[in-house]
């Protein structure tokens, strides 16, 4: 069972904010310039936060930023060695609330989420493709690779830039920029 920290908290400023930034918002039709925008925030709170969590002697696993039914989430998975508390969570969440109401203050209102990865851990980074080598994985991409968006294999390992899968005894190469989300499958059995 995953353990996480939630933190809702928002600056006065992102809140008298908030009703311009829907305003922007709703002028946004187009899909892909919403992934791409979820996608630089992401990497931006992920090149903030992990010095933060090396720090305190956590790993961070991976970072996303997107919209559900409650709103918009920016969620961070973190671990170490033994597993992580929710202590843990809460002592990242702690110090980056205040970093990213800086940083982020023109994205608007979100919830902050730290969480454990769990058994289906989130993988993104090229040594997560060679650390888990022969775990079963599950691969998105943002573009059809030989026809197909959704993979579902082996890990055969990371080369030349892309991600190796074994499906059906054979090897699927995707580049590892076209990967939108990875997941590991069943990886607590």
């Amino acid at each position: 069972m995953p353990v996480f920290c939630v933190y809702r908290g928002q600056t006065k400023k992102v809140r008298k904010e908030q009703n311009r930034h829907k305003l922007r918002s709703d002028r946004t039709s187009v899909a892909p310039a919403v992934q791409t925008r979820s996608e630089r925030i992401a990497r931006q709170v992920f090149a903030i936060a992990e010095p933060l969590c090396e720090s305190e002697g956590i790993e961070l696993v991976f970072v996303e930023f997107h919209s559900e039914t409650t709103g918009r989430v920016l969620r961070l998975f973190v671990d170490k060695p033994g597993g992580i508390t929710l202590d843990d969570c809460a002592a990242v969440s702690r110090q980056l609330t205040d970093i990213l109401d800086v940083s982020l203050e023109e994205v608007g209102p979100y919830s902050l989420e730290v969480s454990s990865p769990g058994p289906e851990r989130p993988i993104g980074k090229v040594d997560d493709f060679n650390r888990f080598k022969g775990k079963k994985i599950k691969v998105q991409t943002s573009r059809p690779i030989d026809g197909r968006k959704n993979f579902t294999g082996i890990l055969a390992g990371f080369l030349d830039g892309r991600v190796n899968l074994t499906i059906d005894k054979q090897t699927v190469a995707i580049p590892h920029t076209a990967i939108k989300k990875a997941r590991l499958i069943n990886h607590g059995d």
